[in-house]
């Protein structure tokens, strides 16, 4: 327990009554938090920025603007919807998570429930408990990390630190105003840490709680909270292939069900190793006898490994592979994940990857 005295709530909720984020899965003051779109953004906002989400949940969810529609969709219909936001267990725990709720009549309402839906984890099941429930809790993300961190001037590294900085959480949510207005005073530490109470330079002179906080008194909130040093990625190769024909037809494949980027769309290729690839160790991994041309590298960073893949590309008069064929003007409809849109950007002229995939 911190000797200091915890910060008064009422003074961080009247600063988010005038300054709070508009975002488009938040209610309005005086509207009703809807469960379906705090917790559709809740997932996708793990290991996304906010920047990079909305564009996404937008289109997601004019697709499904109900867990009742998503619940009802095919799960390739899902995927592709999902694609290029990275983390792909994420869609398929999204979509037997709707399943789950429309099968229970509905979202329920307790975090050990909450938590017992596929893909829920303790924080995500806090956020939609506090906020789309006004549940007493307090998840504790990045943002709020940082903001415990320093206000308590806790030096502790992460990961070693998150106990200590839950158990401060918890105890700055005991305030009376913290309980009475719980979903404001959940949001209100987002955007704290996320506006003010940033990674760098955060603006202290703005700050609501700058009066109680340690880290600022002792010069050194900057630097917090301090986190363990990481090990290097591991580095793997790969060599993937763009096979068209006349028409403008590409051969592509669905990867296994389950595993990193599951029942996702690719261009044929390699497994990936630690190893380089020689000429004639790919040759056996091509989809046809061809006259291939380099075409290309793509870097791509994933959680636990940078991998580097090798594109190679050829035209043939006629595609007899393993595999389906799609028009590569109609690739924005196929779940393409983020490293294969970057293989597409690489042949497709004046394809940006970010182009790839408009979701229609």
């Amino acid at each position: 327990m911190s000797p200091e005295p915890a910060p008064p709530a009422a003074a961080l909720l009247a600063w988010y009554d005038r300054h709070r984020r508009r975002l488009p899965w938040r209610a309005e003051p005086g509207e009703v938090a809807d469960p379906y779109r705090v917790w559709l953004s809740e997932i996708m906002l793990q290991q996304t920025t906010v920047a990079a989400v909305i564009p996404y949940y937008a289109r997601f969810l004019t697709r499904f603007p109900t867990v009742e529609a998503l619940a009802a969709a095919d799960e390739a219909a899902v995927m592709a919807a999902w694609a290029g936001l990275g983390y792909y267990a994420r869609a398929r725990n999204l979509h037997a998570c709707a399943r789950a709720v429309v099968a229970a009549g509905g979202f329920p309402r307790e975090i050990a429930a909450l938590r017992a839906l596929p893909g829920i984890g303790p924080y995500t099941a806090a956020a939609v408990a506090a906020i789309a429930f006004g549940l007493p809790t307090v998840p504790v993300d990045g943002n709020v990390e940082r903001v415990i961190a320093r206000l308590g001037a806790i030096e502790t590294p992460l990961p070693t630190a998150k106990p200590q900085i839950a158990a401060e959480a918890a105890r700055l949510g005991a305030d009376p105003a913290a309980r009475a207005r719980a979903s404001d005073f959940a949001q209100a530490l987002f955007d704290l840490g996320a506006t003010v109470c940033t990674p760098a330079a955060p603006s202290c002179a703005l700050c609501p709680w700058q009066s109680g906080c340690v880290g600022r008194r002792m010069g050194i909130a900057e630097s917090l909270p301090r986190k363990a040093a990481k090990s290097p990625r591991p580095l793997r190769h790969g060599v993937h292939f763009w096979l068209a024909d006349p028409a403008g037809f590409v051969l592509l494949r669905r990867r296994p069900p389950r595993g990193l980027l599951g029942g996702m769309t690719e261009l044929p290729g390699t497994p990936w190793r630690a190893a380089p690839w020689g000429a004639a160790e790919w040759a056996p991994h091509a989809p046809m006898r061809a006259d291939w041309r380099p075409a290309g590298e793509v870097r791509h960073g994933f959680t636990h490994f940078e991998l580097h893949i090798a594109l190679f590309a050829a035209e043939v008069p006629a595609i007899e592979a393993a595999g389906f064929l799609r028009s590569a003007a109609a690739l924005d409809v196929e779940a393409l994940p983020s490293v294969m849109r970057k293989c597409v950007a690489l042949v497709l002229p004046g394809r940006r990857p970010d182009d790839a995939l408009t979701i229609v």
